[in-house]
């Protein structure tokens, strides 16, 4: 009998003493789980972008359209309370070598909301939302936004500058429109067509609708500002078989049927007061940041936001545009 039992007891020693291990870990583990902002951050990133990467970007680096019409300045802020794009330091680096080579701007990267009092964004021509999700700035941070933008200076919204300011109506409405899926994925090449092929903020893509690798949202049907407020730019181009395969998941389709349009817009701008907005929603992947059109797209629309490229902002509710549609297959 007490042969039989040494391994039910062995067993259980062995039970224990693992337990007494989970239990002696678990606070480690929990100390070393990121819960700052700077440390979460520190572990997206990394070291990125490497240097073959910076190299790809510098490479690639757009033109200035125009020259600025004084010294302009752009607070580049990249903070995020919610899901954190690996591309964020692909798009700062971008940002900061474009301010470089092109002398079209000079730009300070912020990732604290201290930055937004109306005395420091005096010195501002344009805020970028440079990939921020959930951000919540308290009521004088939204004012000093506000005020900055109908005052005459600019907003520019990079990609998941749409998945924001959930529980501030009127800064969701700044940027046109709030996160509601992405069912176009960041793995896959989606079809884009051009709403406004002559427009001055689509010159990069010379007359041609085309294909991009990335990941594109779709809004919040309540939330999105539309055709009536925004002179949309670029939308998916929903002719193509290939942008309506993600749509077959269920869970899309009962969007669709609750009301979710089909129209996908991806990259507009509007007059807020006497300001402007740019807003795309291209730059989920780190390899955007290394297209040469997507970055020119990206720097006209930064130029008509701090005001020094002239472009007309009527919505396009009423416009007899043309659209330029994408070739009928993506290139190898």
């Amino acid at each position: 009998m007490k042969m039989r039992t040494l391994p039910v007891l062995a067993t259980g020693i062995i039970i224990a003493t693992a337990s007494l291990l989970v239990v002696a870990q678990s606070p480690d583990k929990e100390k070393q789980k990121p819960k700052t902002w700077p440390e979460k951050a520190a572990a997206r990133f990394g070291d990125t972008p490497l240097p073959d990467q910076k190299a790809l970007i510098e490479s690639n680096l757009p033109k200035a359209t125009v020259e600025p019409g004084k010294e302009r300045r752009i607070l580049c802020f990249w903070r995020c309370e919610g899901f954190i794009h690996t591309s964020i330091p692909f798009c700062n680096y971008a940002v900061q070598k474009t301010a470089e080579s092109t002398g079209a701007y000079k730009v300070d990267l912020a990732d604290e909301y201290s930055v937004f009092t109306s005395k420091n964004l005096e010195k501002y021509d344009a805020v970028l939302f440079n990939n921020t999700t959930n951000l919540v700035p308290n009521e004088e941070q939204q004012k000093a936004i506000l005020d900055f933008v109908n005052g005459g200076k600019g907003i520019i919204g990079f990609h998941a500058a749409a998945d924001n300011f959930k529980k501030w109506e009127e800064g969701v409405a700044m940027i046109g429109g709030v996160f509601n899926g992405h069912p176009w994925t960041s793995k896959g090449t989606w079809a884009f067509k051009l709403d406004d092929p002559d427009h001055p903020l689509n010159a990069a893509f010379r007359g041609n609708g085309f294909w991009h690798k990335d990941e594109i949202y779709w809004y919040k049907p309540e939330s999105f500002q539309g055709r009536e407020r925004l002179r949309v730019l670029l939308s998916l181009d929903m002719t193509k078989p290939r942008n309506h395969d993600p749509l077959k998941n269920e869970k899309f389709k009962k969007q669709i049927e609750e009301g979710q349009p089909m129209d996908v817009p991806v990259s507009w701008i509007r007059t807020i007061g006497e300001g402007r907005l740019f807003f795309t929603n291209l730059g989920h992947n780190d390899s955007t940041f290394w297209n040469q059109t997507v970055l020119q797209h990206m720097l006209d629309g930064m130029q008509y936001a701090m005001g020094d490229l002239t472009a007309e902002a009527v919505p396009s509710s009423g416009l007899n545009k043309e659209a330029a549609l994408a070739p009928a297959e993506a290139p190898e």
